[in-house]
């Protein structure tokens, strides 16, 4: 099975689960439940992912608008974004 690592800006961008729970008691929990979820996902299956721009892949975090964006390295996959869909879509390329 392959590993999840976070880069630092990926880590603060789960500071979004604040808003969520600011909307209402337990929608942070279970934002941050449903990234941990899509994380475990690309953990068991990394090349599941659609392919965006410079091999990043994919994955859509059930119920948010968000996806997570990640780069496969050998058996660890680089978790470059926690990303807003309806946000400045290209901003974590200056990540890879």
């Amino acid at each position: 099975m392959t590993t999840a690592r976070f880069l630092a800006p990926a880590e603060d961008e789960m500071l979004a689960a604040a808003y969520y729970e600011s909307q209402a008691s337990g929608l942070g929990r279970e934002f941050l439940q449903k990234v941990r979820s899509a994380v475990s996902d690309i953990e068991e299956h990394p090349d599941r992912g659609p392919v965006a721009d410079f091999g990043v892949r994919r994955r859509l975090v059930h119920r948010f608008p968000y996806a997570v964006l990640y780069k496969e390295d050998g058996d660890e996959v680089a978790i470059v974004a926690v990303m807003h869909l309806s946000r400045r879509p290209n901003y974590w390329i200056r990540r890879i």
